[in-house]
C-alpha cells in the first residue's frame, strides 16, 4: 500500500504565523495615526509626545531577550498565547490614557508584551519548517505584519473620525484576545504533538532542518561567544539602521505630511497605507527571492549580502528624490519603493538570523531583533527634537522644518548597504552539540 501524501499541516501554522504578525503591526501602528488628536487632546508637544513612542521601543528592545528565551524554555505555545493577551490588554488601555505619565506606562508595557512575538515566531519556524521553506514562511508572515501596517493608517483614521481616538484602541485589542484562544487551543510545539501531522509531512518538516525534535531547554546561552561573533554583530547592526529609517514612518509620517504637507488627517492615513503597501510587496518578494537564492546561488550568503547592499542603495534613492516632489501623492509613492526595496532585505535576513543563532533561537534572534531599539528609539528622539528646536531656535515650520531631516535618514540607508557587505556567516562554537545544519555556504 503507497504511502499516504503529506499532510498540511504547516499551512496552517503559517495562517496563526500571519494573524499574529498581522496583529503585532496593526496595534503598533495604529498609534501613529492617533499622535495628532492625542497631542491636541492631553496638550503634548512634539518632544513629549516623543517620549510615549519611545516608552514603547524601550520596552521592545529591553524584553526581546527574555522573552525569546522564555520561548526556548516552555516552548512558543505558551509563552505567544500569553504575550498576546498581554499586549492586547495594554493596546485596550492606551485609550484610557489621561495624561502623559499614563500614556507612557501602558505603552512602555505594550512594547514589552509585543517583544517575545518575533523571536518566538522564528522559534515556531525553525521546528516547523524545512531550511528550504523558511524563506518564504518568513516572506509571508512579514508581508502579513505590513498588511497590518497597511490598514492600520487608514482603518484608524476613520475610526478616530467617527468615534475619537481613545476607542480605537480597545477595538484592536480584542481582535488580540481572540487569536491568543484559538492559537493555543490549536496549535502544538512539536510537530509530533499535533494529530493532524501524518509522518510523511513530519519527514518533510525533518529534511534538512536545523534542529531535532523539540528540546525541552536548550541550555546556557554562551554570551561570551556571541558578543564577539562578527555574524551576530553585523545582523545585530542592520537591525538597528533599519530601525532606525522605517521607524520614521511608523511613528511620525502621519504628522508630517500634516505639519509639513497640509494634509488632512483620513488622506493622511490613505497615503501612510501605500508607504505600508510598498513594504507588503516587498516583504513577499523578498521572501519569494529567499528561498529562490537558498535553492540556486552558488553561495547563498554572498547572494543575500548582495541583495542587501543593491536594496538598501535603492531605497536611499527614492527617499532622496520624494523628499524633493512638491505632491504628497508622488511623495508617498516614491517612499513606498523606498520602503518596498528595504523590506525585501527582511526575510533574507531572518533566514541568515535563524542558523546564526544555532540552537538559541528565541534568545539570540531576540537579541538581534531587539538591538534594532537603539535605532528605533534615535528615530523617534531625534524626529521630536529636532522639528522643535528647528521652530524654537531658527523659527522654521511646515517643510522647512522638517524635510532637511531626511538627508540623515538616506545617511543612514547608505551605511546599511555598507553593513550588508560586511555580512559573513560565523557559527558559533556550540553550533556542532546543536543537532547539525546547513553549512555556511547554504544558509
Amino acid at each position: 500500500m503507497p504511502d499516504a501524501p503529506p499532510t498540511r499541516v504547516r499551512a496552517g501554522v503559517v495562517a496563526w504565523l500571519c494573524g499574529l504578525a498581522g496583529l503585532l503591526y496593526l496595534d503598533r501602528i495604529c498609534m501613529g495615526q492617533a499622535v495628532v488628536p492625542i497631542q491636541q487632546d492631553l496638550g503634548l508637544s512634539n518632544s513629549r509626545m516623543s517620549l510615549a513612542l519611545m516608552a514603547f521601543t524601550l520596552a521592545y528592545g529591553l524584553f526581546a531577550v527574555p522573552a525569546g528565551r522564555w520561548g526556548d524554555r516552555r516552548g512558543p505555545r505558551a509563552v505567544l498565547a500569553a504575550l498576546v493577551l498581554a499586549w492586547s490588554l495594554f493596546t485596550g488601555l492606551t485609550g484610557a490614557a489621561a495624561g502623559l505619565v499614563a500614556l507612557v506606562v501602558v505603552r512602555f508595557l505594550f512594547g514589552a508584551a509585543e517583544a517575545g512575538a518575533l523571536p518566538n515566531a522564528a522559534k515556531v519556524v525553525a521546528r516547523w519548517f524545512p531550511a528550504g521553506e523558511r524563506g518564504r514562511v518568513q516572506g509571508v508572515m512579514l508581508a502579513a505584519a505590513q498588511l497590518g501596517a497597511v490598514a492600520a493608517p487608514a482603518a484608524s483614521a476613520y475610526l478616530i473620525e467617527a468615534a475619537g481616538w481613545r476607542w480605537v484602541f480597545p477595538a484592536y485589542g480584542l481582535l488580540g484576545v481572540a487569536w491568543a484562544v484559538g492559537f493555543w487551543l490549536w496549535f502544538r510545539d512539536d510537530p509530533t504533538a499535533h494529530r493532524g501531522v501524518n509522518d510523511a509531512e513530519l519527514r518533510l518538516i525533518r529534511a534538512g532542518a536545523d534542529t531535532g525534535p523539540a528540546a525541552a531547554d536548550p541550555g546556557p546561552v554562551p554570551w561570551a561567544a556571541v558578543a564577539g561573533n562578527r555574524g551576530v554583530a553585523v545582523l545585530s547592526l542592520i537591525m538597528v539602521l533599519g530601525a532606525f529609517y522605517t521607524y520614521f514612518f511608523y511613528s511620525w509620517f502621519q504628522k508630517y505630511l500634516s505639519a509639513a504637507r497640509g494634509v488632512d488627517n483620513v488622506e493622511a492615513g490613505l497615503l501612510t497605507s501605500l508607504v505600508m503597501a510598498g513594504s507588503a510587496a516587498g516583504m513577499l518578494g523578498g521572501g519569494w527571492l529567499a528561498d529562490r537564492l537558498s535553492r540556486w546561488a552558488a553561495d547563498p550568503v554572498a547572494a543575500r549580502r548582495g541583495v542587501g547592499v543593491v536594496c538598501y542603495l535603492v531605497a536611499a534613492g527614492c527617499l532622496f528624490l520624494g523628499v524633493r516632489s512638491d505632491d504628497p501623492a508622488a511623495t508617498a509613492a516614491l517612499w513606498g519603493l523606498s520602503f518596498c526595496a528595504m523590506h525585501v532585505t527582511l526575510p533574507n535576513w531572518w533566514v541568515l538570523a535563524i542558523p546564526q543563532a544555532g540552537r538559541h533561537t528565541g534568545a539570540l534572534t531576540g537579541l538581534m531583533n531587539g538591538l534594532g531599539v537603539l535605532g528605533a528609539l534615535g528615530s523617534q528622539g531625534f524626529v521630536g527634537w529636532y522639528t522643535d528646536r528647528q521652530e524654537a531656535v531658527h523659527g522654521l515650520t511646515g517643510r522647512a522644518a522638517w524635510d532637511p531631516l531626511f538627508d540623515v535618514y538616506v545617511g543612514v540607508l547608505l551605511a546599511g548597504a555598507v553593513a550588508w557587505w560586511l555580512y559573513r556567516f560565523t557559527p558559533l562554537p556550540d553550533r556542532p552539540e546543536s543537532g547539525g545544519g546547513a553549512a555556511p555556504g547554504r544558509v
